[in-house]
């Protein structure tokens, strides 16, 4: 079965569009590679992780900030289709 991914956001800090916009990037490339993509409002303040299958991928407070979509398409590609051609997110 394919991956679940939930994204976890502050919804103090106004973050459900960043993150509805990351959860339609991930849905339009991997389509055919991950299960669903959940997002969930976070009761901690400041918080936004990026999880596939309860294993954490990406946490702003670690990252220092948000990542490029490019650079976490590449991250999420990885996991669930590793050697996916990712187009113009490919190239540097």
């Amino acid at each position: 079965m394919n991956p679940r991914i939930t994204i976890e956001y502050c919804p103090k800090c106004n973050w459900l569009l960043r993150a509805a916009y990351i959860a339609q990037e991930l849905l339009t490339t991997f389509v055919d590679d991950v299960h669903s993509v959940t997002l969930v409002p976070s009761a901690t303040g400041g918080h936004f992780s990026i999880s596939i299958e309860n294993a954490i991928v990406f946490d702003r407070k670690e990252y220092g900030g948000f990542p490029e979509i490019k650079e976490l398409k590449q991250k999420i590609r990885d996991i669930v289709h590793p050697g996916k051609d990712l187009g113009h997110s490919d190239k540097h």
